[in-house]
């Protein structure tokens, strides 16, 4: 069976560079090992329009507060399935979810107090990730070296990131998982911290959103949560052009997985 996410009308996909750039990204063996259930949907976006939060964004933060309250309905993060899933995976690897908390774990438990407004972009993929119960993460395409790969960490990779007010390299655990490129780490522990270097900024035009699934997410509910990102992208940014692709065990389970601009292309899953 083909699993792929419907092309909005008058939606167009992203440009030669960008969807190569999305044919390289890959899951290491070792992690699809760590979690077999897992699977990552990358969208690649071009031609956006950066800038401040707006009515918008804060209309869609709003409407998934909301709804997180509802889910939660005064439990702890924790208590709802799918996050409960992510701090398994996160012990498998060895790190503590009480001190590095899955991303979606983190949104929600400011849902109370509020979610941050941030700027057009991220408010988006933040929004999609509390109303769907799911980690995603947002990044600068530009300044990606080489594609995006998901690894478990020698230990030696650098991590730009800020300490204190100060720009610092830190390095991963060995054995974490980590999202990296050839330059070194752009997010560790999973979808805990992002770098500096590849953050989203009032710059970016072209950017790459990476959605994290896991079985507890239930039949569909990863594709789901991409089409309405792509959705309210292409909404908000009016002509941006955007191509996906599915990789791991979605993509093995079932045999196929197309990109938004060629539905004929296949998964390679790790």
């Amino acid at each position: 069976m083909l699993v792929n996410m419907e092309r909005a009308a008058g939606q167009r996909a992203a440009g030669p560079d960008a969807e190569r750039w999305l044919d390289l990204t890959a899951i290491d063996g070792p992690v699809m090992e760590l979690r077999p259930d897992y699977t990552a949907l990358i969208i690649v976006a071009e031609d956006l329009r950066p800038g401040p939060s707006d009515q918008a964004t804060d209309a869609l933060l709003a409407d998934a507060e909301a709804g997180a309250r509802a889910a939660l309905a005064g439990r702890a993060a924790a208590a709802l399935e799918p996050v409960d899933a992510w701090r398994a995976a996160y012990q498998a690897f060895g790190a503590k979810p009480k001190r590095t908390r899955p991303s979606v774990e983190a949104l929600l438990r400011r849902v109370e107090a509020g979610l941050p407004r941030i700027d057009r972009l991220t408010d988006i993929y933040n929004a999609m990730s509390v109303r769907h119960l799911l980690p995603i993460g947002g990044e600068d395409l530009g300044e990606y070296r080489g594609p995006a790969r998901l690894v478990r960490a020698a230990g030696d990779e650098p991590f730009d990131t800020i300490r204190d007010g100060q720009p610092v390299t830190g390095h991963p655990e060995p054995g974490e998982v980590v999202w990296r490129d050839d330059a070194g780490v752009t997010c560790r522990c999973w979808n805990w911290r992002q770098c500096v270097r590849t953050r989203i900024t009032a710059a970016t035009v072209r950017a790459v959103f990476i959605l994290d699934g896991l079985a507890a997410l239930g039949d569909g509910g990863l594709l789901a949560a991409g089409q309405d990102l792509a959705g309210q992208l292409t909404a908000l940014h009016p002509g941006a052009r955007l191509s996906w692709r599915l990789i791991g065990a979605g993509a093995v389970a079932t045999g196929a997985v197309a990109t938004g601009a060629r539905p004929d292309a296949q998964g390679d899953g790790y």
